[in-house]
């Protein structure tokens, strides 16, 4: 006797043979804001937050001392102080040196097997960059803004543009930080070694530490100088934050270092991503 039953025939189950999918990672923006906090644990070491809050009020109580009499030069801003004069300037010059920083980190960590261990996961290495970019740059906004506390508390700083002011010459300089960090982050990519980014930023950074209006007006300068003094780069941002902190803003010069750190992040920032997938 045949039993027919209407239960229909048993198929393969073909999903047995399908590889598992491959894990793509998680978003780009999930990728920055762990890096970053990756990097911004730094804050929680005394021995490397300490020493970068001190370099620069260290800097400051030398330089204001030594040059404090050049306030009293025909050139030098009436009615204004030298220290109102020199902090915001030192804003910008401490902005070069974390920009500085953060190529010397990078080239670190290419040579101590991190970046290695990222590449072996499913990182963007743009995510890598921008994730150290945004944590260094709050490192330095951070040790600016302590440097304009003790300004304001040991060294009278106390200028016409009061608290907005003082405010507005910090986030230039937290500006001019964050876009020649790509500058140097670029560079480290090229040299890779830290015995080489060193001397080179440094060598970079006193040029145009120097040879700006940091310290004495551009009319004190000898010809040769001022003329360089004029197109430095530093000097503009330089102008527009002392311009803020003592009241004495202009349109113009507000204008120049914004333009200027746009144009150098849409330079540096592809070529220094284009120049980190590169390194093996």
């Amino acid at each position: 006797m045949t039993i027919v039953t209407n239960r229909a025939p048993e198929r393969p189950d073909l999903r047995a043979d399908r590889p598992a999918p491959r894990y793509q990672g998680s978003g780009i923006g999930r990728q920055i804001l762990v890096l970053s906090g990756r990097s911004l644990r730094a804050l929680r070491d005394p021995a490397l937050v300490v020493p970068g809050v001190l370099e620069p009020i260290l800097m400051l109580t030398v330089f204001s001392q030594v040059f404090k009499s050049l306030a009293q030069t025909s050139s030098f801003p009436a009615g204004v102080t030298y220290i109102d004069y020199l902090l915001p300037a030192f804003l910008v010059t401490s902005a070069v040196s974390a920009a500085l920083k953060s190529g010397v980190a990078l080239t670190t960590e290419l040579n101590n097997g991190i970046v290695a261990r990222f590449r072996s996961m499913p990182i963007r290495p743009a995510s890598i960059l921008i994730g150290r970019s945004i944590a260094d740059t709050v490192l330095s906004g951070v040790n600016m803004l302590v440097m304009v506390v003790a300004g304001a508390l040991v060294f009278g700083f106390d200028p016409a543009g009061g608290v907005l002011g003082a405010a507005g010459a910090l986030l230039i300089a937290v500006m001019l930080s964050w876009s020649l960090g790509w500058v140097f982050m670029a560079l480290s990519a090229v040299l890779r070694r830290p015995e080489a980014m060193q001397p080179i930023g440094g060598i970079v950074n006193l040029v145009l530490l120097f040879a700006s209006n940091a310290f004495v007006p551009v009319d004190g300068l000898p010809g040769w100088l001022r003329a360089f003094a004029e197109v430095n780069p530093m000097s503009h941002a330089i102008t527009a934050a002392r311009e803020l902190a003592l009241g004495e803003a202009h349109l113009s010069s507000l204008l120049v270092p914004p333009a200027i750190c746009v144009v150098i992040v849409l330079v540096a920032a592809p070529l220094a991503v284009r120049t980190f997938r590169r390194v093996r």
